[in-house]
């Protein structure tokens, strides 16, 4: 096992042996109580779960399709695909969007003929995901917390995060428009083909052998998936995740005690889809309670506080997508909160952060691993030059790099903090 792929799947334990060791310096007593933030781990919850019963029951997918079976040219199917992304990352946070979208990108490319296509789909579609999910407090799991931990109104949020934002979709559009435009390899025009990818990415989808080994959640040889014709979908269930769907939103924006969403939306799931309140990023909530206790250990060391503090006054936004290159946005987030009052500059920071290396933001490790197994899912692209994983990381970061450098130097110079 790889070192990313150990830290993909052991990221709790990890995480927890760092929580673990700042406990030597900060002893456990009554103040640990205070570390944790319920609010934000109660909407993290009800985001994870609404998001994973509407994906259960084929709602992100059939819309998905819906809009990728409108494009047949190379350029405006790679624009769907991603934009696509960008929207349910919106919804559905830049880790669901990216489960949902990368498996279904790999089976629609590889059937309309234009497998070349995939290094560059995958690597906008986990850019756009980490950007593109900014413009809204619940699209990154550390829009969340920083929206919780001080305070946000909707207004501040958005006015503050609407250049980086405006800026993200431009940039990405144009890189789309650049990279799929490129000269490949012969380049099919069938239309039936391309339906015939999305009936595949479908099945890919809701095909447990296939979407293990896109993940790497699990080893064993590859299955081919069978293509299925979508189920329909049920309209009970749909309004009722619906209004789970409100309610989250409402204790997101502090309308509603989140007490009261966390209990609907248990209940709900308990009794329609307890499958989704299984397939529950769990991992992720006892990874942000993790932080929880690291950052707030670190907080109450004089040191680190006397030093810090200052650095992120002077440097905030600098500092804040510098950390996230090393410890990913997330992680940055909690730790770094602890040590200013200007919410501005760490906000755009970490979110801008996600952009860069690998481990910028951890929803990029998901995209590398579902990229090398594309050769395993799918045999055929075996040949298709551009599809090595060394070619892959080098495209990754070289867009990824030009995106943090820019959207860096825009907001040094749009902003006045």
């Amino acid at each position: 096992m790889t070192p990313i792929a150990f830290l993909r799947e052991h990221a709790v334990l990890a995480v927890s042996a760092v929580a673990a060791a700042s406990m030597v310096a900060v002893p456990p007593d009554s103040a640990y109580w205070g570390y944790f933030d319920g609010k934000t781990l109660g909407c993290l919850f009800c985001v994870l779960a609404v998001a994973s019963a509407l994906r259960l029951m084929g709602a992100f997918d059939r819309a998905a399709r819906t809009v990728i079976a409108r494009f047949g040219s190379p350029r405006s199917l790679a624009l769907a695909l991603v934009l696509t992304t960008a929207a349910l990352s919106c919804m559905a946070t830049n880790d669901m969007a990216l489960i949902m979208m990368l498996p279904l990108s790999a089976a629609t490319l590889v059937g309309a003929g234009q497998a070349r296509l995939i290094p560059a789909v995958f690597v906008l579609q986990s850019l756009t995901a980490n950007l593109c999910g900014m413009i809204v407090p619940f699209g990154n799991p550390q829009n969340l917390y920083l929206y919780s931990y001080y305070g946000l109104h909707l207004g501040d949020f958005l006015r503050t995060m609407a250049l980086p934002f405006a800026i993200s979709v431009v940039g990405v559009v144009a890189a789309t428009w650049w990279l799929a435009g490129r000269p490949g390899r012969k380049k099919a025009s069938a239309s039936a083909e391309a339906t015939r990818g999305i009936a595949t990415a479908k099945a890919s989808v809701s095909s447990a052998p296939a979407a293990s080994a896109a993940i790497g959640a699990a080893p064993g040889p590859p299955t081919a998936p069978v293509p299925r014709r979508p189920m329909p979908l049920s309209r009970r269930r749909l309004g009722a995740y619906g209004v789970l769907l409100a309610l989250t939103l409402l204790a997101v924006f502090r309308v509603l005690p989140i007490a009261v969403a966390v209990a609907a939306v248990a209940a709900t799931l308990a009794v329609l889809g307890r499958r989704a309140l299984a397939a529950v990023d769990w991992s992720l909530l006892a990874t942000f309670a993790c932080f929880f206790v690291f950052a707030g250990n670190l907080a109450r060391i004089p040191e680190l506080a006397a030093w810090l503090g200052p650095l992120m006054d002077d440097h905030g936004l600098v500092i804040s997508a510098g950390a996230s290159q090393v410890i990913s946005n997330v992680p940055a987030a909690v730790l770094l909160s602890h040590f200013t009052d200007a919410w501005q500059p760490l906000l755009v920071g970490v979110n801008i952060g996600g952009a860069g290396t690998l481990v910028g933001s951890l929803a990029s490790l998901i995209t590398l691993q579902h990229f090398t197994s594309v050769r395993k899912v799918f045999p055929q692209t075996r040949d298709v030059p551009g599809l090595s994983t060394g070619r892959f990381i080098g495209l990754f970061s070289a867009v990824n790099m030009v995106f943090l450098a820019g959207l860096l130097l825009i907001c040094m110079i749009a902003f006045p903090w």
